[in-house]
């Protein structure tokens, strides 16, 4: 990721392709169960605004948005973002995706810690992933050309390494985020009764493939995180 071909690139191929296997996994979950229709005839927006109305978060607005997968809650201006696949389809994958977001504002309306921690870090976490690389690639740059700079390289190297830590912390503390959401939405389909039993099972499904992301995302993080620590100690 940072660097040129390298012996430490295998550190990576692992989370790689655990990342790979998770984006097709969920994509293809998310494409099975967007082919099945839930039987309550729900659509995703339907289905969000029930669970919004009834934990009391009617100023909640819901959009339709441009995308794939690209649902979301927004806290700045709280509104709950569906994608063209879920906000108008009445599929078990639409539902399970709409009460998964309607699970990041009922999380907000009640400060869930985990929540309100990540959004805090979000600036931090930008300019720090935005930073890292330079700072990593410029330190190494200067301990391997030049023996003079080997100190000041080896600084720079160091305060990149430390604004990529900040990154990997963003990556975990997503994990319970999005596993909260996911099990308040399983809660509320089934006390509103917005799935049937035969639905209950495609929605987890949907649901545990989306957390793949989440875990792979983390170990692609912490996967360059060793590669760069080798780097720096043979160095």
């Amino acid at each position: 990721m940072f660097f040129g071909y390298d012996s430490t690139i295998i550190l990576l191929i692992p989370a790689i392709i655990f990342s790979m296997i998770a984006q097709a996994k969920v994509q293809s979950t998310f494409g099975r169960y967007s082919r099945v229709r839930n039987t309550k005839g729900l659509t995703g927006a339907q289905a969000a605004r029930i669970v919004l109305d009834n934990n009391g978060l009617q100023d909640v607005r819901i959009l339709q948005v441009s995308g794939n997968l690209t649902d979301n809650y927004n806290p700045g201006n709280r509104t709950l973002n569906l994608s063209e696949s879920v906000y108008n389809a009445a599929t078990v994958s639409a539902v399970s995706v709409a009460c998964h977001e309607a699970g990041h504002a009922i999380q907000h309306s009640r400060g869930y810690f985990p929540l309100k921690f990540r959004n805090a870090i979000v600036p931090l976490v930008n300019f720090s992933s935005g930073i890292s690389c330079i700072l990593i690639i410029a330190g190494i740059i200067l301990m391997s050309v030049n023996s003079v700079n080997n100190s000041f390289g080896l600084m720079l190297l160091d305060l990149g390494i430390l604004a990529f830590v900040a990154v990997l912390v963003f990556h975990l503390v997503t994990l319970p985020v999005e596993f909260d959401a996911s099990n308040r939405a399983i809660k509320q389909m089934q006390a509103l009764n917005l799935v049937s039993g035969q639905d209950i099972s495609g929605s987890k499904k949907v649901l545990r493939a989306a957390a793949m992301t989440y875990i792979a995302a983390v170990a692609v993080a912490a996967a360059n995180l060793l590669r760069i620590l080798v780097i720096r100690n043979r160095s």
